[in-house]
């Protein structure tokens, strides 16, 4: 059985104050380990009928002290966050023994930020969001490459117009906890709650 030997204790009076600079620092230090994709992390939502569901989705960066991640809006997710806003995310860094699991209120981003990061996207990936009728059932993989062919001919070397049924969200924090993995499986969990001024600092049972 594997330790989790490789950090020194994570201690409160390590902390940022505001949970944000500290997960940029956890981020960043990811990034440096050399982690393929220290961005991807597990979004889980509760469909209409209360059942939860999960999938890998890609971190976009801090937008108004808030996760954003885009997709289609039509997608299995976004119809679980239109009957219940609220959601959970995981990041993994196995290279860092460490993990941050973030619960809050999600709400969409603004049209400008959405197209703005939409046309920061390679031009392929543009018009992928373009076709894809994201969670849809599609007969076979031919009929998505004809459509893409299609799409693709159709803007020809023009602006690829925006999709109305995409964009981002943001993932706005009631709760963040920083785990990092220690020998013996005694781990260090250390929770940011939201109170009324500021953020309050708990530690947890491993």
């Amino acid at each position: 059985m594997a330790q989790y030997t490789r950090n020194p204790p994570l201690l409160e009076a390590t902390l940022a104050p505001e949970p944000m600079v500290q997960f940029e620092q956890w981020l960043a230090e990811a990034s440096a380990a050399g982690i393929y994709d220290p961005t991807a992390m597990t979004l889980a939502t509760v469909d209409p009928d209360g059942k939860p569901s999960a999938r890998i989705v890609l971190f976009k960066g801090i937008e108004a002290d808030g996760f954003s991640f885009y997709t289609h809006y039509d997608s299995r997710k976004a119809r679980a966050l239109a009957a219940h806003p609220y959601a959970a995310a995981t990041f993994w860094w196995d290279r860092l023994e460490r993990s941050v699991r973030i619960e809050g209120k999600v709400d969409k981003l603004s049209r400008a930020l959405s197209e703005a990061y939409f046309y920061s996207r390679p031009r392929g990936s543009q018009i992928g969001a373009l076709t894809s009728y994201q969670s849809r059932p599609v007969a076979t993989r031919e009929e998505l490459d004809e459509r893409l062919a299609a799409n693709q001919a159709r803007v020809g070397h023009g602006l690829v117009p925006f999709p109305e049924t995409w964009g981002g969200y943001r993932l706005l924090p009631e709760t963040i906890e920083f785990w990092q993995g220690r020998d013996n499986r005694v781990h260090d969990r250390l929770v940011y709650q939201r109170a009324e001024s500021g953020w309050r600092i708990q530690r947890l049972e491993p």
